[in-house]
């Protein structure tokens, strides 16, 4: 089973290399363990980074269920703006609020090795550009404004 790295890991600070489109078919297993463990973990995203391997590609939880996306590009990134709170499995425990493109394109690979573009807006267009920086060795609290520890603001106004 795969094991989620956190932050100062230095996996989470490089940038993913790029899959070679004739190891796709060899990375089912792979892709299937990170979908896994990003649920057990009830993440909504997932980047190789976080479980040490340094390949572009992230797994994003939809309606459908969980979609692997294999070296993705994201393409025509909306003017505005949308900021919201954000956390990470890297980063237990940390939230922060960040300012995000509210929709945008992602071109990519699926598992199966088919081209696909996507056009995404709101969460999934925020969970998808999170996911990117992650390959691209950024992290969320790289972005983040009004860092806090502990629980999600939403949970702290409950108490």
């Amino acid at each position: 089973m795969l094991n989620i790295i956190t932050n100062p890991h230095p996996a989470l600070r490089q940038k993913a290399k790029e899959v070679d489109l004739e190891e796709i078919p060899k990375l089912h297993q792979f892709l299937n363990d990170m979908a896994k463990i990003m649920l057990k973990k009830d993440g909504i995203g997932l980047a190789a980074n976080q479980v040490d391997i340094l390949k572009r590609i992230i797994i994003v939880n939809t309606k459908d269920g969980p979609l692997a996306l294999i070296n993705p590009k994201l393409l025509r990134k909306s003017f505005k703006k949308e900021e919201a709170e954000e956390g990470c499995l890297s980063v237990p425990d940390v939230f922060g609020m960040v300012k995000r493109n509210y929709s945008l394109t992602v071109k990519a690979y699926t598992k199966d090795g088919q081209e696909i573009s996507i056009k995404a807006t709101g969460l999934f267009a925020r969970v998808l550009q999170h996911e990117v920086d992650h390959i691209n060795g950024i992290l969320f609290i790289d972005k983040a404004k009004n860092i806090t520890k502990g629980k999600p603001r939403d949970e702290q106004d409950k108490l």
